[in-house]
């Protein structure tokens, strides 16, 4: 009779009779990039090395998911119902540079080259993935875009196949409204993830798009 192996069926770790630390390995493999192994080497050093940092991060991830929701204006991450970015009157209102996510915002602001405003989709169309429109903010941009203020909308989406398509697809809609609609300039390599590309690249490219 063959006996169990070190894996379940679902390929999470089992670590005998112990339910808590399998359940602590496999959420975090949920974290992206985060296979069994490496989920299994960070509960192991949480526990064995850094108790405190484990109750950091359990706290700070509890706070976390009560405190943080999506912002009115851009959907982006805030504990406000109007996040600082939406709430600052200094920048231009004619301008809605659109994002993957927040992750991609913070890169945009850290390159100081760009002075309007922002709206977050929180994900790009994937049609492999089963991701279309209505899964992602697509409805809160067009009313933002529609607001009677906005001129130009700047999609800043990833030079992904995904990220071609979800500009392409959603530039028709705004363009058949009026709106001036653009797209960053090849400056950003095909390919490439906003959040990863050097501060300098990201200036040039929304200096320089079309």
């Amino acid at each position: 009779m063959a006996t169990r192996g070190a894996f379940g069926a679902s390929g999470a770790s089992r670590t005998g009779d112990e339910p808590v630390l399998t359940g602590l390995v496999q959420a975090l493999q949920r974290l992206p990039g985060v296979g069994q192994k490496s989920a299994q080497r960070m509960a192991y050093h949480l526990l064995q090395h850094d108790r405190a940092a484990a109750e950091t991060i359990a706290q700070a991830l509890s706070a976390a998911v009560a405190q943080v929701r999506h912002c009115v204006r851009c959907h982006t991450f805030t504990e406000s119902e109007i996040c600082a970015t939406c709430a600052d009157t200094s920048r231009d209102a004619k301008q809605l540079l659109v994002v993957e996510s927040p992750a991609d915002q913070a890169t945009f602001e850290r390159s100081g080259s760009y002075r309007g405003y922002y709206y977050v989709l929180m994900g790009r169309i994937s049609p492999l993935d089963g991701v279309g429109p209505g899964d992602i903010g697509v409805a809160g941009l067009l009313e933002r875009a529609f607001d009677g203020v906005v001129e130009e909308v700047i999609f800043a989406t990833s030079f992904t196949a995904e990220g071609e398509l979800t500009a392409q697809a959603l530039s028709g809609v705004l363009k058949e409204r009026g709106l001036k609609v653009t797209r960053l300039a090849r400056g950003v390599p095909a390919g490439s993830e906003i959040e990863f590309v050097d501060l300098s690249t990201i200036a040039y490219a929304l200096n320089d798009r079309r």
